[in-house]
């Protein structure tokens, strides 16, 4: 009976749920344990839309009580990466650490940082890539900011890419960047001459799964292709500890939303803001604005929405900035008589485009909505304006440039908007260091345009971004 109890012991006992095992042990166990069907499960990610419990456990499959079909994420912080300026890398670093910090909290055991890219700026994807150039600030703040995600989410990650080691990365396919045809060799060319071992095909997964698998077993695509995709899936769930605790880490819950993290991304967006334009003229600029004023007009559609802005609104932030004794008018869009009989000091108009995200926000005229070019008109052809653009790309505005006295590129300020003005640089506190990441084309027609190309001729080049420096009021 005792020798019977042993052998059924013995028989139970599957090295990879054992965290004592050393990883390639517990990687070769659990991968002579699994299915085709299984394998290429773990290689299938999915909308989360669509993942039900079902799905999961049909077609997915649990390991370790985690689903390879992970939720997707992506933080302020982490999107606007692009715009982090080069003199400060360890901001990009702190940010990428913050970042992970709270996503490790969610139980959400991965994040998707940004890309290097050349991307074409009709494509609103903009915000997930670098920039119109791989060197300098945006190699460098790719590379720092991973540094950052890493060294909090994965420290054993961090170790392997410092020392070179590219092997327990994974790299994932485009969204529904596999397309599924009568004609097969297109899948089985993707997946022969790419390394991508985690194929994101939200919807038809279904077919996917079936496709590859009948690929594989007529030996279109080997199976030592499928084995290696899988072993580097496997390595990071065992790594990232996934099997021994699936859920979320509650020591690092008072992350969450911390004041710490908050002041980071405030400083993120103070240096994120690019000044373009600052007076009619350069000896008499317009900028820093004066906090204490008679009376200023705060307009346009992105000034107190926080659907477009996610915490704090620009004229919360005004209000909060200005001198007590400062009246501020709001006025969301204001005919001319309204701005020129009203005896405003200056206005601030706060524009810019509608929320979106990927494919949703794709654009061939890349055009500020209405009524954001009227209210730009009406007001600032009535009283000294400063504009500021809420947008997640360079839009058309080469024909109100010339009206402007001042224009900021605040991108997307995400929950602290407060950065935009309050005790910011807008009214002096700080001074503008920002440089644009990506260049600012006169037309859409001119697209696509780089740094480099023959004809370049921007409205703003790469890396413009005007300076200005701090005041002291009394």
């Amino acid at each position: 009976m005792c020798l019977c109890w042993a052998a059924v012991a013995k028989a139970e006992y599957e090295k990879y749920k054992d965290p004592k095992q050393h990883i390639n042990v517990r990687i070769k166990d659990l991968m002579g344990r699994m299915t085709l069907e299984e394998k290429i499960g773990q290689m299938t990610q999915i909308e989360r839309t669509v993942a039900s419990a079902e799905v999961i456990k049909k077609e997915c499959v649990e390991w370790g009580r985690k689903r390879s079909c992970s939720k997707r994420i992506r933080s302020d912080m982490d999107r606007d990466g692009k715009q982090f300026p080069e003199r400060d890398p360890e901001l990009v670093k702190k940010i990428g650490a913050a970042t992970a910090l709270e996503v490790r909290a969610t139980g959400v055991q991965y994040t998707f940082a940004h890309v290097l890219r050349k991307k074409v700026a009709a494509c609103a994807k903009h915000y997930v890539g670098d920039g119109g150039t791989t060197d300098g600030i945006n190699a460098n703040n790719t590379e720092i900011s991973w540094k950052g995600l890493l060294s909090i989410h994965m420290p054993a990650y961090a170790n392997a890419v410092a020392n070179g080691v590219s092997t327990v990365m994974i790299s994932f396919s485009s969204w529904n960047g596999v397309k599924m045809h009568s004609n097969r060799k297109l899948i089985t060319g993707y997946l022969k001459n790419t390394l991508r071992f985690n194929i994101m095909v939200p919807y038809n997964y279904t077919q996917f799964i079936d496709v590859l698998t009948s690929l594989v077993k007529k030996e279109f695509i080997p199976m030592t292709r499928i084995d290696d995709a899988v072993k580097r899936i496997l390595r990071v769930k065992f790594t990232s500890g996934l099997f021994e605790s699936p859920n979320g880490d509650y020591s690092f819950v008072n992350y969450l939303g911390c004041q710490e993290h908050r002041e980071l991304a405030r400083e993120a967006v103070r240096k994120s803001l690019v000044l373009l334009k600052n007076g009619k003229s350069a000896e008499k600029p317009l900028l820093p604005l004066p906090k204490k004023a008679s009376k200023i007009l705060v307009a346009g559609t992105h000034a107190d929405n926080l659907g477009y802005q996610c915490g704090t609104t620009v004229l919360t932030a005004i209000k909060n900035t200005v001198d007590p004794t400062t009246e501020v008018v709001y006025n969301e869009d204001p005919d001319p008589s309204f701005v020129e009989t009203g005896e405003f000091s200056y206005a601030l108009v706060v524009v810019g485009e509608h929320t979106y995200a990927e494919t949703a926000g794709d654009s061939f005229n890349l055009t500020i909505p209405d009524p954001g070019p009227s209210i730009i008109t009406n007001v600032c052809g009535a009283v000294e304006c400063v504009v500021v653009l809420i947008t997640g790309r360079p839009v058309v505005i080469q024909q109100y440039v010339g009206a402007m006295d001042a224009l900021v590129a605040a991108w997307l300020p995400g929950t602290e908007g407060q950065g935009v003005a309050d005790v910011d640089v807008l009214f002096g506190d700080y001074g503008f260091t920002g440089k644009l990441s990506r260049t600012w084309f006169k037309t859409v027609d001119q697209l696509p345009m780089n740094v480099g190309d023959p004809h370049y001729d921007p409205l703003f080049p790469f890396g413009f971004g005007l300076t200005t420096k701090p005041t002291k009021e009394p």
